[in-house]
């Protein structure tokens, strides 16, 4: 009995850890270049490692291509412990 309690707590220790915490940290500016080969965007002087999920939209909402916003000021949703976007949103012309 006790080695079964062991194991179920063991899991869901496990299971808490791996599901990380969730923050996003935006990054904004004007995204200056991308790099397909290494799926890295830089916007203004940090270079950011882009997800495999990422998510990539103009300032109406729509789905387009990455280096249709090279040049434009966008916002990169990052996640807090990878480091990696995982969304980036052109930001609205005022």
């Amino acid at each position: 009995m006790k080695t079964l309690l062991t194991l179920a707590v063991t899991l869901m220790i496990a299971g808490a850890a791996y599901a990380g915490c969730g923050l996003k940290v935006p990054v904004s500016g004007e995204a200056k270049a991308y790099n397909a080969e290494k799926k890295t965007l830089t916007v203004g002087t940090e270079t950011i490692t882009l997800a495999a999920t990422v998510k990539i939209t103009n300032a109406e909402g729509k789905e387009v291509k990455i280096a249709d916003l090279v040049g434009k000021k966008v916002t990169v949703s990052t996640d807090k412990h990878n480091k990696k976007g995982e969304s980036v949103t052109e930001q609205k012309k005022s």
